[in-house]
């Protein structure tokens, strides 16, 4: 899958400094429901020590765990190959989901758990849950999501929230998507409100 979007937006604060970002990912899946794969993301160079590139490694498992339950688990690696010399950068984050469907509405709850490293001086929890639905005989679909974060990922800010909704228009391979971003950071660039577009495509 490639993308491009007008802004790299992680858990509602811009990792691009409000300009565009290419992205891009390669994932391989077993019919056991074991997986991995990998995802990449230009950065703002200059704004803070990780360099130009974000890429990220993950693996794990992901299935039915009762008739309409579905559960996603595995661990996540953060590089930034690029980052300052001698700077510490790098994390694990271990996460976990079960999602459901609500009538025409799927429902997911997750939650990702990141130990205190080198690179976070503390641990970091993160818990969100997502919503999604098809509009009916079109390629539309919306979103929304929320989500909140406490430990050494949250800005100093003793815990915050993020939160966003969107709609995307699947055309083939192609995605058009739009969506409305924003915390209760303290608005400033980067963490202030951001309406972001994405064109990407999967293969």
């Amino acid at each position: 899958n490639v993308a491009l979007v007008t802004d790299y937006r992680f858990r509602g604060v811009s990792f691009s400094d409000e300009d565009l970002a290419i992205q891009g990912g390669i994932d391989l899946s077993h019919e056991s429901g074991f997986y991995i794969g990998t995802w990449a993301s230009s950065l703002e160079e200059g704004a803070g020590p990780f360099g130009h590139t974000e890429l990220d490694v993950y693996g794990g498992w992901a299935g039915d765990l009762a008739e309409g339950v579905s559960v996603d688990i595995g661990l996540l690696y953060y590089a930034y190959p690029n980052s300052t010399p001698g700077v510490d950068t790098e994390y694990f984050e271990p996460y976990a989901s079960i999602g459901t469907a609500l009538g025409p509405v799927e429902a997911t709850f997750g939650v990702a758990y990141a130990w205190d490293q080198d690179s976070l001086g503390g641990d970091n929890t993160y818990i969100y849950g997502d919503l999604g639905t098809a509009v009916p005989d079109t390629p539309v679909s919306v979103t929304a999501h929320l989500g909140y974060s406490d430990g050494s990922l949250d800005y100093g800010s003793g815990g915050y929230l993020d939160w966003s909704v969107g709609a995307d228009v699947s055309l083939d391979i192609l995605t058009l998507g739009v969506a409305y971003i924003d915390t209760d950071l303290p608005s400033v660039a980067g963490q202030d409100s951001a309406v972001v577009f994405t064109l990407g495509a999967s293969f």
